[in-house]
C-alpha cells in the first residue's frame, strides 16, 4: 500500500501526502538524491549532488553524468537492483563530474521504485542516494599512507633499503611519482651538513618509484638510482634545501621556474605531473637529503594537508636514514678494523696450499688464519665473535692475536684452545666489571673457534674445536673423509670442560674446508660444500668462489669466512735426516754431514758456517743432557730449518753467561744466529729447532 492509497486526513487532497513528502525529501535531505528511469537515465536530482542537479544533466545516463572509473561494473550493479535482486547500500565508486576537476569518491545506495502494482508490475526506476565522501577518503588515504610509512620505514639499518621502503609506502597510495635524494657524503657514513644546504652539494638518488598510471618516467630514467646531481638554482628544490621548509608547487605552463631547470621540467611535463611537494629531510637542523612527490594526470592535486603529511613522513624517514647512516659508519669502521686485523695476503706454507674467502656483511667478528709452524707444519684456524660492530671486531683481533702467540709455542691444538679460553674468560670478566653506564655492561660475549695442525711428514691433521663446526675434508678421490671432533664449550661459556682433539691421516691432495658457522647454517650445507670440493681440476680459489655462488642469499648478508687448504708433502730433495749416536764425537760428525748437504743445495758459505755452529750446539746439548734416540733433520724452503730430536722431555733454557763462566753460551749463540728458535714436545721426546733466513728467499 502506498501513501496515495492511505486515507487522507481532513483537508488533504488525494496524493498530496506523497507530493509533500517528495518535496521535503528532495529539498531538505542530507544526502544527494537521484531518480533514474528504467534505462538508468537521470530524471530528477536534488541540489546536494553538486553540478548534477542542473537541467543539462536531465536525460543523461548515470554513468555519463558521473564518468565513473568502472562504468560497466556500476551499470551492472544498478541493473541487478532493477531486476529485483535487492537494494545496494553504501557502494563505493570513483569517478569525476563533468564540470568539476579532479577525482571524486561517492558512496552510492540504490533502491527500486515499484509501480502501483507492486513488485509484480512494471518498474518505474531507481532512487539512488549519493554521498560525496571524497574528503573523507582523502583523509583516510593520508592516514593509511602515514601508517604505511610508520610500519615500513625504520626496520632496516641499510640506507638504500630504508629509502626504498619509504618510496614503497608513499607510491601509489599517496603520490604517483616519488624520488628520495640523499647527500652523497651521508651515504658514505659522514655527518650530515648543517642547513642551509650549500647549492653545490651533490645529492645521490637513493630510491625512486612511480605508479602504473604514469606512462612515462623520464624523471626516473634521466637520473637513475645511484646517480648524482647538484640542485639547480632558483628552483623549489634549491629553495627547500636552503630554508628547510617544504614547498607545494603547481606545475603548469605558467610556472615561472622551469626555465632554470629545462631538462627536468621537460621530463616532468612528459609524465603529466601537475603538482609537486618537495620536502627537505632534516634532523636537528642537519640536512640529510630531499623528498620530491608528484601527482600526475587525473589524480587530485596536492593540498596543504598533503604537505603536512609529507612533512611528518619525511621526519620519520630522516630519523631512520640517520640511524642507518650511523650504523653504516660503524659498520665501515668495524669492517676496516676486521680487514686490518686479518691476513693481508696468502702466506706461503711448506706443504700446504691455501686460499680464503671473506664475505663482508653484518658479522664483523669472524676470522681465519694460517700459521707456519716448525717442522714444515701448518696451523689452520677459523673462528668468530658473535655480533656486529666495532666491539666484535676488537674482540676478534684480541683472540686472533692470542692464537698466533700460542701457536708459536708449539702447543697441541687442545692446549691452544684451553689457553685461549683462559684469555676469553679474562675478557669476559673485564667487560662484566665495566660501569653500568657503559653500553657494553652486561652485554654477553659469545665466540667459537676451530684449530688444526697439519704435519706433512706424517700426513696427519689434528683438530680441536670450541663451540665451532668441525672442518670438512674431501680426499683426492672426491669422497668425504670423516672427522669426528668432539665439540668443546664456546670460548666465553662458563663450562670448564677440557677440549678433546681428533686426528686423521690424509692422502696427499686432500682438500680441507674450515668454515665459519654461517656457512653451515642449513641442513644441506655440508653436502653442498663437500660436493663442490669434489670437483676435479679446480683451483682452491675457484672452489671457494663456487661455494659462495651456491650460498642462500641470507648467508651472504650475514658475512662469513672460509679457509681452504690442499695437503701435500715436503719434497725429499729438500729434506735431509740422519740418525746419530749418543756419543761425544757426534757433534763433529753432524757438522760434516751438514756442510756436505748445504753445499749440495748450493747455499752460500756464510749460511753454511752459521748452520754448522747451530747444529754443533744443538747436538752437543742433546748428547750431554738428552737421551736416545738422537736424530738430526734439515729442511730447505724459503728458510732453512734445523731440528734435533732426542728422547728427553726436559727443555733447555736460554741463559746469559757471565764473563768468567765456562759454559752456558750454547743457546745464546743459537738465538743470535737464527731468526727463530724453540722447542716442541711429543710423546717420544722433544725437538729443538731453529729457522734461518736465506739470501734471496732460498733456492729452487
Amino acid at each position: 500500500m502506498s501513501y496515495a492509497d492511505t486515507p487522507a486526513g481532513p483537508g488533504i487532497p488525494p496524493g498530496g501526502l506523497d507530493d509533500a513528502l517528495l518535496k521535503v525529501l528532495f529539498a531538505q535531505s542530507a544526502v544527494g538524491l537521484l531518480v533514474l528511469d528504467p534505462q538508468l537515465r537521470l530524471v530528477r536530482a536534488n541540489s546536494l549532488v553538486e553540478g548534477v542537479g542542473t537541467e543539462e544533466y536531465i536525460g543523461l545516463r548515470f554513468t555519463e553524468a558521473f564518468r565513473l572509473d568502472d562504468p560497466d561494473g556500476s551499470e551492472q550493479l544498478l541493473k541487478r537492483v532493477l531486476a529485483g535482486e535487492g537494494p545496494v547500500r553504501d557502494h563505493l565508486v570513483r569517478g569525476r563530474l563533468r564540470h568539476i576537476p579532479g577525482d571524486r569518491v561517492f558512496l552510492v545506495s540504490a533502491y527500486r521504485l515499484d509501480g502501483p502494482d507492486g513488485p509484480d508490475g512494471p518498474v518505474l526506476g531507481l532512487l539512488s542516494a549519493v554521498v560525496d565522501v571524497t574528503e573523507r577518503e582523502r583523509a583516510r588515504a593520508r592516514e593509511s599512507a602515514l601508517a604505511a610509512v610508520r610500519d615500513a620505514v625504520g626496520g632496516s639499518l641499510d640506507v638504500a633499503a630504508t629509502c626504498r621502503a619509504f618510496i614503497d609506502a608513499l607510491v601509489p597510495g599517496f603520490a604517483d611519482l616519488a624520488v628520495v635524494e640523499v647527500v652523497d657524503e651521508v651515504l658514505r657514513g659522514a655527518d650530515p651538513p648543517v642547513g642551509p644546504l650549500p647549492p653545490d652539494t651533490p645529492l645521490r638518488r637513493a630510491a625512486s618509484g612511480r605508479c602504473e598510471a604514469v606512462e612515462r618516467d623520464e624523471v626516473i630514467r634521466g637520473h637513475p638510482v645511484g646517480g648524482t646531481r647538484r640542485l639547480p638554482p632558483r628552483t623549489p628544490y634549491a629553495l627547500a634545501a636552503a630554508d628547510l621548509r617544504p614547498r607545494l608547487v603547481p606545475l603548469t605552463a605558467e610556472t615561472p621556474w622551469p626555465a632554470a631547470y629545462p631538462d627536468g621540467s621537460r621530463a616532468l611535463a612528459e609524465t603529466g605531473a601537475h603538482t609537486l611537494i618537495v620536502v627537505p629531510l632534516t634532523l636537528r637542523g642537519a640536512v640529510l637529503g630531499l623528498l620530491s612527490l608528484y601527482r600526475c594526470g587525473a589524480a587530485e592535486p596536492f593540498d596543504e594537508e598533503d604537505v603536512s603529511l609529507a612533512g611528518t613522513a619525511a621526519t620519520r624517514a630522516a630519523l631512520a636514514i640517520d640511524n642507518a647512516r650511523r650504523y653504516e659508519r660503524e659498520h665501515v669502521i668495524a669492517s676496516t678494523v676486521q680487514r686490518r686485523l686479518l691476513p693481508q695476503a696468502e702466506r706461503h706454507q711448506a706443504a700446504v696450499e691455501t686460499a680464503h674467502v671473506l664475505l663482508p656483511g653484518r658479522d664483523s667478528g669472524c676470522w681465519f688464519d694460517t700459521i707456519a709452524l716448525s717442522g714444515a707444519r701448518t696451523a689452520l684456524d677459523v673462528g668468530g665473535v658473535a655480533g656486529e660492530g666495532l666491539q666484535s671486531a676488537i674482540a676478534m683481533g684480541q683472540l686472533r692475536t692470542v692464537i698466533q702467540a700460542l701457536a708459536g709455542l708449539d702447543l697441541e691444538p687442545e692446549e691452544v684452545l684451553a689457553r685461549l679460553k683462559e684469555t676469553a674468560d679474562r675478557l669476559a670478566h673485564e667487560r662484566a666489571a665495566l660501569p653500568p653506564s657503559d653500553s657494553l655492561h652486561g652485554e654477553p660475549l659469545r665466540a667459537g673457534c676451530v684449530y688444526g695442525v697439519y704435519d706433512p711428514f706424517t700426513r696427519t691433521l689434528t683438530v680441536a674445536r670450541a663451540g665451532h663446526p668441525a672442518p670438512l675434508i674431501v680426499g683426492p678421490d672426491g669422497r668425504a673423509v670423516p672427522l669426528d671432533v668432539p665439540e668443546g664449550a664456546g670460548l666465553f661459556d662458563t663450562d670448564g670442560a677440557l677440549f678433546a682433539p681428533a686426528t686423521v691421516t690424509l692422502e696427499e691432495g686432500s682438500v680441507l674446508a674450515f668454515c665459519s658457522a654461517e656457512l653451515l647454517a642449513d641442513e644441506r650445507a655440508e653436502e653442498r660444500i663437500t660436493r663442490t670440493l669434489a670437483q676435479p681440476g679446480r683451483s682452491l680459489q675457484q672452489l671457494g668462489d663456487d661455494i659462495v655462488y651456491a650460498l642462500p642469499d641470507d648467508t651472504r648478508s650475514a658475512g662469513a669466512a672460509l679457509l681452504l687448504a690442499r695437503t701435500g708433502t715436503v719434497s725429499e730433495h729438500r729434506v735431509a735426516t740422519w740418525d746419530l749416536a749418543q756419543d761425544r764425537t757426534t757433534p763433529a760428525t753432524a757438522r760434516l754431514l751438514v756442510r756436505d748437504r748445504l753445499q749440495g743445495w748450493g747455499l752460500d758459505e756464510d749460511t753454511v758456517d752459521s748452520t754448522e755452529l747451530i747444529v754443533s750446539e744443538l747436538v752437543t746439548n742433546a748428547v750431554r743432557y738428552g737421551t736416545p734416540p738422537l736424530r738430526l733433520r734439515l729442511l730447505l724452503d724459503t728458510t732453512l730449518t734445523c731440528e734435533v730430536h732426542d728422547g728427553s722431555t726436559a727443555s733447555p733454557h736460554l741463559r746469559h753467561a757471565r764473563t768468567v763462566d765456562e759454559g752456558g753460551r750454547g743457546l745464546f749463540i743459537v738465538s743470535s744466529l737464527a731468526a727463530h728458535w724453540g722447542a716442541r714436545h711429543g710423546p717420544d721426546g722433544k725437538v729443538l729447532w731453529t729457522e734461518q733466513d736465506l739470501p734471496h728467499g732460498g733456492t729452487q
